[in-house]
């Protein structure tokens, strides 16, 4: 060949940044594992993976520590920068959350009236979210149990969700002491109306996966559940056998009162079968690899520009009022919650609290003594 006098070098470069410190196997921890793609008869494709990436802290409802935001930072760079794998599945352990956010044991005891830790904090968990935006694979969401707070935040961050039918969405911010700032305020006024996505972010009222996925904020809601006898049982909490009733809507809200406990009732002596659900995730990624990746990733990245734009915006600001608010709300209200073994109760005496600053109260020990729930006797 005429330019065979050119020299080539053609080792494989390592562009990854992060060790195997921030993975572990005992919780609380982050999992890296790499897992084979099958095809559509679940053989092994050689040479070609999916990453799992899962929140391993399922007594505390998967919420992360500051180490485990560490572990899905390098997780996210890791499957980034390894040529052989199709995509991300972000997931938690267990089959009752995904993730419930920040751990508040850790907030209360360690970030509360520490404004500057908490900034540093808050500065990994926009980075989190960062990660999953710039991650050079489709990170698909898999939503095994609850998804709230800032876990519904880094769920959103994910490019699609395949739910367990039992999982629940929402946020908790306005009743813990903080704000939805970790994402929901930026991303759910693209996707909903703006009525939707303000009561969605102030009323801490959780969705169901069937909601979620009529209003078309997730993929798929998949059922997990079996009876006795081997068949699929759709979560019994919700109304799923009717769209309309009296011109309403209903078709994925809730059962209240009597209905609802007995549902939950039944819900119990069901058992957890995951092959549903993730036969639909592998056939997503074969349906991922037969694609030219280069293409795909410039599709990919056009439409997270519409979710990085409003989040690029609010995300710096945002570090520094959540850090000073650790000092305000926040230390009330996870100092509430984490405390709630002991009380009774995981929320302040609210009425208390407006009429007290309606009075002009400090916030102060005094104001936290006449507002934060007593030890039970």
């Amino acid at each position: 060949m005429a330019l065979d006098w050119l020299v080539r070098d053609n080792t494989p470069k390592d562009h990854n940044l992060f060790g195997d410190q921030f993975f572990g196997t005992t919780p609380p921890c982050t999992m890296f594992e790499k897992k084979p793609l099958l095809d559509p008869k679940g053989n092994v494709v050689e040479g070609l993976y999916s990453v799992w990436i899962t929140l391993n802290n399922p007594e505390q409802y998967n919420s992360y520590t500051t180490q485990m935001v560490k572990g899905v930072i390098a997780g996210m760079h890791r499957a980034s920068m390894d040529k052989s794998v199709v995509a991300v599945v972000f997931t938690g352990a267990g089959d009752r959350a995904f993730c419930t956010g920040g751990n508040t044991k850790e907030y209360s005891e360690f970030y509360t009236r520490r404004p500057k830790e908490y900034a540093d904090y808050m500065d990994l968990f926009s980075g989190m979210v960062d990660g999953i935006l710039k991650c050079r694979v489709p990170v698909i969401c898999r939503a095994n149990g609850m998804r709230i707070a800032g876990g519904q935040e880094i769920g959103q961050a994910c490019d699609l969700t395949v739910a367990a039918d039992t999982a629940s969405f929402g946020q908790a911010g306005t009743r813990a002491g903080s704000t939805p700032d970790g994402g929901s305020t930026d991303f759910l006024p693209w996707n909903l109306s703006m009525e939707q996505a303000m009561w969605n972010c102030i009323s801490n009222i959780p969705w169901s996966a069937y909601k979620m996925e009529r209003l078309g904020l997730i993929t798929k809601a998949i059922p997990i559940k079996r009876d006795k006898d081997g068949n699929w049982v759709r979560d019994p909490r919700v109304i799923t056998d009717k769209y309309v009733d009296n011109g309403e809507i209903v078709y994925g809200e809730m059962k209240t009162g009597e209905e609802a406990k007995k549902a939950m009732d039944y819900l119990k002596t069901l058992k957890t079968d995951w092959t549903q659900l993730d036969n639909y995730i592998n056939g997503m990624i074969w349906t991922l690899a037969n694609l030219f990746p280069l293409c795909l990733m410039k599709s990919v990245e056009t439409i997270r520009i519409k979710k990085r734009f409003w989040w690029d915006n609010t995300k710096a600001h945002a570090i520094y009022w959540l850090a000073a608010n650790m000092n305000m709300d926040a230390w009330l209200g996870f100092n509430a919650f984490n405390t709630q073994k002991e009380t009774g109760s995981s929320v302040i005496d609210f009425l208390e609290f407006r009429r007290q600053i309606a009075k002009g109260h400090l916030y102060d020990e005094e104001l936290a003594e006449l507002v934060l729930p007593k030890p039970k006797k």
